[in-house]
């Protein structure tokens, strides 16, 4: 662990992970759940890798107010004052732009670590290495940095980061020149044959006070909501502050807000084994496969006559299998999901409708 003050991270645990239903569930989402069988849930790894950067006291979680206390038993070691509870999802930027004022506020010299709670990250002293470069990059720079992830197949899942390929530092830190959400599997290709595009990881690093200026600049409103409270922080203030901030605040992701606008961005592209673990597709490639290309999570499971499946049933559930082929098979809490897995981007707008249909105490 690295015991330099200046150093801190931001971990972003508020999301419900519903293309994951029915696994993930409102009240206990993915990044809570030990989504490969290591013994281990998604922000554990997650805290565990950012304690060999920076010390233990400046790892921050930012995270819905619902749940505090999963992250007090699954993070017993997080001081409590470092749990930024939101009393709303309200997206990336306002999450952001919190923990930026109440970190500023404890050191105007801070270098912070920005890191989603939920993804996997196979090669961790790659990872170590890439974040101290990072931070090297951000204790002489006033630029935001993007850690992006080089690509290895033309997905559509993940927004891409073009950068200029004649710009590199002797670091290999590029200059962003577009960022693109989700393209068409045609571009997608076009993009991967160009050589010059990274996948957004969602990983950023940056000093404290390069964030500060861009959010002035660039998401004003946001940034005078919860200056506004700066005298609240850390204090009991704090939370009454933030019901009145969130209660304004506009739902708006950073990305689209902020680091598409700005012309102070930069790139450093990682090989870090990475996945954001988005879909059920996204885990089945993490998975151990067994006969048939079968990725099973479930003791008691029988498979005949299929492939290419993912299955994520309880531990003892005898669960039987014939003649499925490239299926996602899951089941919790009584509710069972059988879907192809070519048709998983269409789980999130199932759940809509199981909202609609069934109501809240389904999701």
């Amino acid at each position: 662990m690295n015991t330099d003050s200046s150093l801190y991270a931001v971990i972003m645990a508020g999301g419900v992970g519903s293309r994951f239903w029915p696994m993930s569930r409102k009240n206990h989402p993915k990044q809570f759940i030990d989504v490969l069988g290591i013994g281990e849930t998604l922000i554990q790894s997650t805290y565990r890798r950012l304690l060999r950067i920076c010390p233990a006291e400046n790892i921050l979680v930012v995270t819905n107010i619902n749940y505090i206390s999963i992250i007090q038993e699954q993070l017993p070691a997080l001081p409590l004052q470092n749990i930024l509870a939101e009393p709303a999802r309200k997206n990336t930027a306002p999450c952001i732009t919190y923990a930026s004022l109440k970190i500023y506020k404890r050191n105007k010299n801070a270098r912070v670590i920005v890191a989603p709670s939920d993804h996997i990250i196979a090669r961790e002293d790659d990872f170590v290495r890439i974040c101290e470069q990072a931070l090297r990059f951000a204790k002489d720079h006033r630029q935001l940095l993007t850690i992006g992830i080089k690509p290895s197949r033309p997905d559509t899942g993940y927004g891409y980061i073009q950068y200029d390929p004649t710009t590199p530092d002797d670091n290999g830190i590029m200059t962003v020149k577009t960022f693109t959400e989700k393209p068409t599997q045609e571009l997608a290709q076009q993009f991967i044959e160009s050589g010059e595009f990274v996948w957004n990881s969602g990983m950023f690093v940056w000093h404290i006070e390069s964030i500060i200026q861009e959010l002035k600049t660039h998401l004003q409103d946001e940034y005078n909501i919860f200056a506004e409270y700066n005298s609240a922080y850390d204090t009991d203030e704090e939370q009454e502050a933030m019901n009145k901030a969130y209660a304004i605040v506009r739902n708006i992701s950073i990305d689209y807000g902020l680091m598409e606008k700005s012309e102070n961005v930069k790139v450093l592209p990682a090989d870090i084994g990475w996945s954001d673990l988005g879909t059920w597709g996204a885990l089945y490639e993490e998975l151990e496969k067994k006969i048939g290309s079968n990725a099973v999570m479930g003791s008691q499971v029988m498979m005949y006559d299929s492939a290419n499946c993912i299955v994520h049933v309880p531990k003892d559930k005898l669960t039987v299998i014939q003649g499925l082929e490239g299926y996602i098979v899951a089941e919790k809490d009584n509710m069972l999901l059988i879907c192809k897995m070519s048709d998983e981007q269409k789980i999130k707008n199932l759940v809509n409708e199981i909202k609609i249909e069934k109501g809240d105490d389904y999701l």
